[in-house]
């Protein structure tokens, strides 16, 4: 059994008390990962950011709002994880200031000036020792799958990630989901569209042969190519 960290959902960067940046991102595919694990016989702990979907019942649920909650929350949990999965779309950035309130419309233009959130999964991987930590990289359905899986490389290098998650934006509020799992060694699994538990449930196996690989478990890292079917 493994305590395994899942990020899920969007965060949100408040302008006032009612305005705020935020994106799409419907907490669905960590959601699945988190009923994955419980049903594969792991202990998550879920750091949620404000989504309507409900989390697993069951699963220890720690829900947050900003980038700043979500990278006190996730670090928090992975100082006693061995995995973690990062599935959150943190905002890029946030407001130099928060105005109080709700402040008047205002006449001509607003300039906003913004500041850079943290980048959580590099934070966490930078200190991960033994652990795995995983990605997740979004490309618009425009730009295809081939620029995705160039992003996600990108990604893996940079942020020194045992595995990058690659998808497309099409997936974001939908009960299924196409992905393509990176590694550093070069490989590239598919995994087909497929409900996103069960899609989950392969991402969930494949962190824990990493984890296993790493740790003198046994086991080759990553699905193999049958498994991903």
């Amino acid at each position: 059994m493994r305590s395994i960290l899942i990020t899920a959902g969007p965060t949100r960067e408040h302008l006032d008390d009612v305005r705020f940046l935020s994106n799409a991102s419907s907490g669905r595919m960590g959601v699945a990962l988190a009923e994955a694990a419980i049903a594969s016989g792991h202990r998550p702990t879920l750091v949620l950011g404000p989504v309507e979907v409900d989390p697993p019942s069951g699963v220890e649920t720690i829900s947050v709002t900003s980038a700043l909650e979500m990278q006190a929350a996730a670090e928090d949990v992975f100082a006693t994880s061995d995995i973690a999965i990062a599935a959150a779309a943190v905002s890029d950035w946030r407001p130099v200031r928060r105005a109080a309130g709700k402040p008047a419309r205002q006449p001509g233009r607003v300039t906003l000036e913004l500041e850079p959130n943290p980048d959580i999964v590099k934070g966490l991987a930078a200190d991960k020792g033994r652990r795995v930590v995983v990605g997740f990289a979004l490309e618009s359905v425009s730009a295809g799958m081939s620029a995705a899986v160039e992003r996600g490389r990108s990604k893996l290098a940079a942020k020194g990630l045992d595995a990058v998650v690659v998808n497309l934006h099409d997936t974001i509020g939908s009960d299924q989901a196409e992905l393509i799992v990176c590694y550093p060694d070069g490989r590239e699994v598919a995994l087909p569209r497929g409900d996103k538990f069960r899609v989950g449930a392969a991402l969930i196996a494949a962190a824990d042969q990493l984890w296993q690989a790493r740790n003198g478990a046994g086991g080759a890292a990553g699905p193999r190519e049958d498994e991903a079917q």
